[in-house]
């Protein structure tokens, strides 16, 4: 089902000329809001009981091509997986043209009051077996860690204050994707460099493709420790396995490939000088 049609790319949005790669965060869960009201159980219903609604549990993406300020944005979401108390969607993001800009399948599951899953109403899970679809496209990062060479570490930590939180008092899924980004712009800094001084007539350090996995919610007034361990690094991609944790336990961890890209939001390679920084 289409679950946003025709939206123009707004200017709060960029970074930059193209959009944050935070982005296509936000568009993947107002997505699965439109789902939910599709099959009768909405964020709202689930809200009111206290309970945490569609949580991430694994998520995984991969950009085709950045949009840019001109460009109008599609999303289709259907079910590709549906368990007693889990459902996975494929969410495909297109341009104006219908070509593709993202692709991303997140397995969601509803947390309740006291901390466990919620079973999916019979109904609902019957309307959303109907609904799935047999499609089983790849996406996310390689996982394989470059061990010929001393790739570096770094972390950052934030604390969660209002901005950064949703509706049921919890960080965001946007936000975690812009921690990360804070995190290597810091290390860039320790570097004695910056994206502003790297860039040039490209878009460096956008995330690409990614797989993570959320293990426990991150709550308002918390700090969120994220650490970055570099595994590979070449023309088309740096590699980095995350580890975001909070209160003393991992709360979303994963691997991300972060890519560059020119100013149509078509991917290019990184020069020397952008990858000079994480040798050794």
């Amino acid at each position: 089902m289409q679950t946003i049609a025709h939206r123009r790319v707004r200017f709060g949005e960029l970074a930059g000329s193209l959009v944050h790669g935070a982005t296509f965060f936000d568009w993947l869960l107002v997505s699965t809001q439109e789902v939910a009201d599709a099959f009768d159980y909405p964020f709202r219903e689930i809200l009111a009981d206290d309970g945490i609604p569609y949580a991430p549990v694994v998520a995984g993406a991969s950009v085709t091509r950045y949009p840019t300020v001109d460009d109008v944005v599609t999303v289709d979401a259907v079910p590709v997986n549906v368990g007693d108390s889990s459902v996975e969607l494929l969410y495909e993001v297109a341009d104006g043209d219908g070509e593709p800009l993202a692709t991303a399948r997140i397995t969601h599951v509803t947390i309740s009051r006291d901390g466990s899953a919620l079973a999916l109403p019979e109904r609902i899970r019957s309307d959303l077996v109907d609904a799935s679809v047999d499609h089983d496209p790849a996406v996310g990062p390689e996982t394989e860690i470059d061990r010929s060479r001393d790739l570096p570490s770094f972390s950052s930590s934030f604390r969660i204050h209002g901005p950064h939180i949703e509706g049921a008092n919890l960080a965001y899924f946007e936000e975690y994707p812009r921690f990360a980004d804070i995190a290597l712009e810091r290390f860039l800094a320790d570097r004695g460099t910056s994206v502003d001084e790297l860039r040039g007539d490209k878009q460096p350090y956008r995330i690409r493709d990614w797989t993570w996995e959320f293990n426990s919610p991150v709550r308002s007034g918390s700090t969120l420790h994220v650490s970055c361990d570099v595994s590979s690094v070449d023309r088309d991609s740096i590699r980095i396995a995350h580890e975001l944790s909070s209160d003393g336990r991992t709360s979303i961890e994963g691997v991300t490939e972060y890519g560059c890209f020119d100013g149509s939001g078509a991917p290019v390679q990184f020069d020397d000088a952008m990858l000079a920084p994480f040798d050794g």
